[in-house]
């Protein structure tokens, strides 16, 4: 080819080459800021290639105490997407990261501004609350998540709010919803014949992390090792669960992976109950890789502690 005729064609390959990018945008254009791992792993699930996400916390952080870091802030700026829990639970640092980042995308009343508690009905909604209750949410308690049946409306409405910031990928989101969806669906059914025997167990618990999960499983709550809700526990306090433990029988103590276990154990030492320390999110332990690998990874931890107490309902 002569040098003449190569003057012609670089240009034209470039053109070609430049429309080709942008009739194919580069997977993952769309950013999603997410303030807990199980809202990162729903993104992905529901975004595929089309999104990139961020995860501002892990399974062993609690959400409630969360620095809104520079890093975290350079993220949230330039995200598309923003997807928290809602409820109050990130009150203590969301609203801060929100005006640090200067994103009008992702502020309050904003398409790209998403909280998965408001898409579903609550638990434990509080009509008047005083600093003499703890460390309450008036909006109710935020952990949704652990309800399979809210998490998949949760994820239909999601669906659609990734159609409508990023409208020309809609009928990915959809697509991929849809095929969650009936996965999800056949899950549940497994996972719910798994906990058959778990229906009227007594628990003990630390803090309310897992009301959505023991309301869906049909799991009874005797006592709390927190005195008030966001109190550390009292050797007062635990003397007096102590005493509904021996009462009520309760099969397992539960703890989230974030709790300090050392009130825990002092009862657990003290009672001969197994201690429990469920995964709570994505990554809480090894099995616990996706929302799918969480529940069932959740219930079994359950029937094999209900085992170890004799506690097998029929």
């Amino acid at each position: 080819m002569s040098l003449k005729n190569v003057r012609w064609v670089i240009p034209v390959v470039s053109v070609l080459l430049m429309a080709t990018m942008f009739a194919n945008p580069a997977h993952g254009s769309l950013r999603v800021f997410a303030c807990e791992p199980e809202w990162a792993a729903l993104a992905e699930q529901l975004g595929g290639d089309q999104v990139r996400v961020f995860t501002a916390t892990t399974a062993f952080q609690d959400p409630h105490h969360i620095e809104a870091r520079p890093s975290l802030i350079a993220k949230a700026r330039r995200a598309g997407v923003l997807i928290c829990t809602g409820a109050e639970l990130e009150i203590g640092w969301l609203p801060l990261l929100l005006r640090q980042s200067g994103n009008a995308d992702i502020q309050p009343g904003q398409p790209g501004h998403f909280l998965a508690a408001e898409q579903v009905e609550r638990l434990e909604v509080l009509e008047n609350v005083d600093r003499s209750a703890g460390d309450v949410h008036a909006a109710g308690n935020p952990h949704v998540h652990l309800d399979p049946y809210r998490l998949l409306r949760i994820a239909r409405a999601f669906a659609e709010r990734l159609s409508e910031v990023d409208p020309d990928q809609a009928n990915v989101y959809r697509s991929n919803f849809a095929t969650f969806k009936q996965r999800w669906q056949e899950a549940i059914q497994g996972w719910e014949s798994m906990a058959t025997a778990l229906k009227g167990s007594r628990v003990v618990v630390h803090h309310s992390n897992f009301s959505y999960l023991l309301d869906w499983l049909d799991m009874e709550v005797v006592a709390d090792l927190e005195p008030k809700p966001g109190l550390p526990p009292t050797t007062a306090h635990l003397v007096r669960v102590q005493a509904t433990v021996k009462a009520e029988k309760p099969a397992a103590i539960l703890l989230s992976t974030y709790h300090n276990d050392k009130p825990a154990r002092w009862l657990a030492d003290r009672s001969d109950l197994p201690l429990v320390r469920l995964p709570f999110t994505i990554g809480g332990n090894d099995d616990a890789k996706d929302l799918f690998s969480l529940y069932q990874t959740t219930v079994s931890l359950l029937l094999e502690a209900q085992s170890q107490t004799g506690q097998i309902n029929d």
